[in-house]
């Protein structure tokens, strides 16, 4: 049996006990980086268990072995933080289980995507979800302009070193949208910056630096 479970984004009091429970009782962690997820468990007083790396770099070569394992085994895949599967290879994983008839249990917790948008101040009801937003103009463009012809709020992710960029092609094309970034979500430095595109825009303009993980979000209501 595979179990997705949720971790904190940040601040590790975000985590819930169910998630601790499954992770105490299953028999082998799978997980993005076994170094961060080694401190999680420590953080959690969860005795060190087997940890079977399953990230970008190595996912069709770990594949293979882990699905024979799962069939008589409980596993728990974990992210560095958040939900499994969300932007990241752990889905294929999961399709994997799926399709060799593998229960799958999600154990729902953190995810930055929704953290910011419940506190965004956008319209909730319909959204799109895209991951980490295109770097190039017309993929970028073409994505916002999805979300507007749908009616729905755009929720990316993005690089600190890229965000200003960001903004100035989506402020450029719709000065007028309604638009929110929020950094650092559940840390210390936590930050929502909020209004139209262009003011969003001179306000990133205005730092001196700008760090920390990244969530965008765009309304054209």
């Amino acid at each position: 049996m595979l179990y997705i479970v949720a971790t904190p984004i940040g601040n590790l009091s975000d985590i819930t006990l169910r998630a601790i429970e499954v992770l105490k009782s299953s028999d082998f962690i799978i997980a993005e980086n076994p170094a961060h997820s080694a401190k999680l468990l420590q953080h959690y007083a969860i005795p060190k268990k087997k940890t079977i790396q399953f990230a970008e770099h190595n996912e069709k070569k770990v594949l293979s072995t882990l699905i024979p394992q799962l069939k008589s085994l409980n596993g728990a895949l974990v992210t560095d933080a958040g939900t499994p599967g969300i932007s990241d290879p752990g889905f294929r994983l999961v399709r994997a289980c799926v399709e060799a008839g593998i229960k799958v249990a999600p154990i729902p917790g953190p995810s930055a995507a929704m953290a910011a948008l419940s506190a965004s101040g956008l319209p909730t009801d319909r959204f799109l979800f895209v991951g980490f937003l295109p770097r190039k103009e017309t993929a970028l463009i073409k994505m916002a302009s999805l979300a507007k012809q749908t009616e729905s709020t755009l929720i990316g992710y993005d690089s600190p070193f890229r965000i200003v960029k960001t903004v100035e092609l989506l402020a450029k094309r719709f000065p007028q949208s309604n638009m929110v970034i929020a950094r650092e979500l559940t840390k210390i430095h936590e930050e929502f910056l909020r209004g139209r595109a262009t003011d969003v825009l001179a306000e990133l303009k205005s730092k001196a630096s700008i760090k920390g993980e990244i969530t965008l979000l765009i309304s054209f209501k």
